[in-house]
């Protein structure tokens, strides 16, 4: 694996989602809220949601999904919701899962940064009872069922949460979809593998809790997504980074059969055979579970289950990967997209021109060096790689190490996730977002703003920014209507028109100051990974 980055790696994720600081309350949905909803009725109880400021969308906020996974039901299966009295007031989000906070120095780089001060995320409560949904709908009636769209967060699997700004549902569901964004477990509460915990399940899996418990939303919103009015029969499932991988891993699991319909991909993917990250070998995750209980001075899982949850954040071991258990994946995705047994009937995938930036920030690399770091990526191939990508220069040598570890923990993946279910004859359309601006840019998560309708009116954005918003959230709404980005826009105009993977010879789609086909752009590196 490329140039032993596990460390900066999972630090830049969680670095891109939160920052620090907790507080003892969850956020409202908004201040200024124009009204309640309805009572609905779902699998629980009855809930009553509120209307946005101009009482054009409902908002559904802290809906549980599952019973809370604390005490007895750390690290368990996702179990079913305990049934409530009376109304449940779905006004405020739920508390985030238990996660690291980052420290002060890269705070204050990240608030200076991405005015993370003004977010409802900064001093979030956290909290292991953490498996909750919200839901976004338009507040005037629909004659028809409306599609769905499920989001699922990123993070590294260590961090993040359902309401972040970015994915906020409220925008993109005035389109006519509804929106759910869903949390799950993460780190050491998500993805703990143990051959005790193996033994007390009925299932006898260990080490994917947080997949199932996005295994477990997906099936409350097939079972209560009408009561919205929904259609259960026409969902689509989305995630960025950790969440992509995620979404990739719901596709291949037998447990999400005829659950959902569509899957979007952004910046992750774990289909090839040995997945770069977010993904690991059931013996690795075993001998991290024993190391863990030797770092805490236990014998079993019973007393593991005593230590309070912030002290379990301190371990120095990071859970950020899922695996195969037998049961929420029977056998790695690779292997379930061969036999055709994945899911999604159509997908829309890609990935972001400065995927690495984030994560190669600290990384010093020279003319000097450059073979040295690419070696463990290339093997005997370097030398013939560097003959093949000539730098002249210390900052040429930069952006080459910056380009394969892009094309090795982001763009190949997607490159191979497309040709497997182009390969199935299912229609598949790849991007490549590109667009540039004054805060994110084209960086690791740098689209969700523009995809999900969420570029924030300030002047470090100007009107093509704005427009790219347009386009970009009309291919999503539309590929969630109807399983085809192609048509027009949310103001009624033709959209430049966006090939199949297949009929285009393997081409994408740009999304930025220009928008049209090309060709993949780290094929040439592509080929040296073989």
């Amino acid at each position: 694996m490329i140039l032993g980055m596990k460390k900066i790696f999972i630090l830049a994720i969680i670095l891109a989602l939160f920052s620090g600081c907790v507080s003892n309350k969850t956020s409202p949905v908004d201040k200024k809220a124009a009204g309640k909803t309805e009572i609905i009725t779902v699998t629980g109880g009855d809930i009553q949601g509120i209307l946005n400021k101009d009482g054009s969308v409902e908002i559904f906020a802290g809906i549980p999904f599952a019973a809370p996974p604390v005490g007895d039901l750390r690290w368990k299966e996702p179990q079913d919701v305990i049934p409530w009295e009376g109304i449940l007031q779905a006004d405020h989000f739920a508390p985030m899962a238990m996660q690291n906070q980052t420290n002060w120095f890269y705070n204050i780089l990240f608030n200076l940064y991405t005015h993370q001060k003004t977010s409802r995320t900064y001093k979030a409560h956290m909290s292991e009872d953490c498996l909750y949904l919200n839901v976004w709908r338009p507040a005037k009636a629909s004659e028809t069922p409306l599609p769905v769209l499920v989001y699922v967060h990123g993070g590294a699997l260590t961090g993040g949460q359902s309401w972040y700004e970015n994915y906020d549902g409220e925008n993109l569901c005035k389109s006519g979809i509804i929106v759910v964004t869903i949390a799950y477990r993460v780190g050491i509460f998500g993805y703990l593998a143990d051959s005790q915990l193996r033994e007390e399940s009925p299932y006898r899996t260990t080490g994917n809790y947080g997949l199932l418990d996005q295994i477990k939303a997906l099936d409350w919103v097939c079972k209560n997504i009408s009561a919205f009015g929904g259609d259960a029969k026409n969902i689509t499932i989305a995630g960025e980074s950790a969440g992509s991988s995620s979404v990739n891993a719901l596709c291949a699991s037998p447990l999400t059969k005829e659950t959902f319909r569509r899957a979007i991909g952004e910046s992750s993917s774990i289909v090839e055979e040995t997945p770069p990250h977010t993904f690991r070998t059931m013996e690795a995750a075993l001998k991290m579970g024993e190391d863990i209980k030797k770092e805490f001075g236990v014998k079993s899982v019973e007393e593991l289950r005593k230590i309070p949850a912030k002290k379990l954040l301190k371990s120095r071991f990071v859970n950020n990967s899922m695996t195969v258990d037998g049961y929420a994946l029977v056998e790695m995705p690779f292997e379930t997209y061969k036999k055709g047994a994945n899911h999604e009937q159509a997908l829309l995938n890609g990935f972001n021109k400065t995927e690495a930036k984030a994560f190669t920030f600290f990384t010093k690399v020279t003319m000097k060096n450059l073979a040295e770091l690419l070696g463990g990526t290339f093997g005997d191939r370097t030398e013939e790689f560097l003959q093949a990508h000539p730098v002249k220069t210390d900052k040429e040598a930069k952006a080459l190490y910056d380009d394969v570890f892009a094309a090795v923990c982001f763009t190949r993946p997607h490159h191979e996730w497309t040709k497997a279910v182009a390969a199935q004859g299912r229609p598949v359309w790849e991007y490549y977002f590109t667009q540039e601006n004054g805060e994110i840019g084209s960086n690791h998560s740098g689209e969700l703003i523009y995809a999900y309708r969420n570029v924030p009116r300030r002047k470090t954005y100007t009107e093509r920014d704005y427009e790219i918003e347009n386009i970009m959230s009309s291919y999503w709404v539309n590929f969630v209507k109807t399983g085809n980005p192609n048509g027009k826009d949310m103001k009624g105009q033709e959209l430049p028109v966006w090939e199949e993977s297949s009929a285009s010879g393997g081409k994408l789609l740009e999304i930025g100051e220009k928008c049209g086909m090309r060709e993949d752009p780290y094929v040439g590196i592509y080929e040296f990974l073989r």
